[in-house]
């Protein structure tokens, strides 16, 4: 089992919970996982050709997937999975 944070942008597909369990072998089981159980959580993280999308950020306890075996990497039982959407924006000086 492992545990995947849900940022606020993303809590109503979990009806507001902050963190839940699902079960996957690599990134895309748990995508895969995530979408069965909460429905509109694949089109968050991946596009349309079922990559991870540019402005969300998957982190394997503090590994960025991006850094390792993006969503193939292995997420062995007992890991957290966060999900962070990247924050733009902001004013030049």
């Amino acid at each position: 089992m492992v545990k995947v944070r849900v940022p606020t942008a993303m809590r109503p597909l979990t009806e507001g919970t902050a963190e839940v369990t699902v079960e996957g072998a690599t990134v895309r089981d748990i995508i895969d996982s995530l979408e069965t159980g909460y429905p509109g959580f694949r089109e968050r993280l991946l596009s349309e050709e079922g990559t991870q999308r540019r402005f969300v950020n998957i982190y394997i306890d503090e590994d960025d997937v991006r850094y390792r075996e993006g969503l193939d990497t292995p997420t062995p039982s007992g890991v957290t999975l966060w999900l962070v959407p990247v924050v733009a924006g902001g004013s030049r000086p």
